[in-house]
């Protein structure tokens, strides 16, 4: 576990040469840095863009083994210190579940797969803590990049807990680009958990 003060998720490499390892990499931190569009051309003014949060443990979720892990250290520590739990998960229509009305030659509504998103961070929440548990946290679903979901909602937290590497995390990396930038730029301490798990 590595700790940092004043405060991921990566997509897998290409199975080309280097170069294109490189590119897929490049292409993938731009993403997670809101360096390009999230979902150019998309209105959602109608969904949640931000997380508002006031005090209390900040974890975020990309829905990997390695955030359960954090998610479960987090969980652990405000229940010690008494603090409320925030789970936060960032999301695009691209990586987001498919909405229940989703149906060929039809796009839901942006609110349709917000919807989708939450229900699937709740059952993943529920899956980590058990029911019991899952009900004191709060889970935000925000459509915007991951550093910029987390950087937001830590603003008035007391910490911000990351995993060490997401979902589709590059091998040989001992912090994915998320939490490096959480770890340097977010205005709270930061606990980044480290996982043996792959996925």
């Amino acid at each position: 576990m590595t700790t940092g003060g004043a405060g991921q998720d990566s997509g897998s490499a290409g199975h080309g040469g280097p170069g294109d390892a490189a590119g897929d990499r490049a292409e993938v931190v731009a993403a997670e840095l809101g360096q390009i569009p999230l979902d150019a051309g998309v209105d959602d003014s109608a969904v949640a863009t931000r997380a508002e949060v006031s005090g209390g443990v900040v974890v975020g979720h990309d829905g990997s083994g390695c955030a359960q892990d954090a998610l479960k250290w987090a969980a652990a520590l405000a229940e010690r210190a008494g603090w409320p739990l925030h789970v936060v998960r960032s999301w695009r229509i691209a990586s987001a579940p498919r909405p229940a009305s989703w149906e060929p030659g039809y796009v839901p509504p942006i609110t349709d797969w917000e919807r989708a998103v939450h229900a699937d961070l709740q059952s993943d929440v529920t899956r980590a803590l058990g029911a019991d548990r899952a009900g004191t946290v709060t889970c935000h679903v925000v459509h915007t990049a991951p550093v910029r979901a987390l950087i937001a909602a830590a603003e008035h937290a007391d910490l911000l807990v990351v995993g060490s590497r997401g979902r589709g995390g590059f091998a040989g990396l001992r912090l994915g680009s998320v939490s490096d930038q959480c770890v340097h730029h977010a205005p709270c301490p930061v606990t980044v958990v480290r996982s043996r798990r792959a996925d």
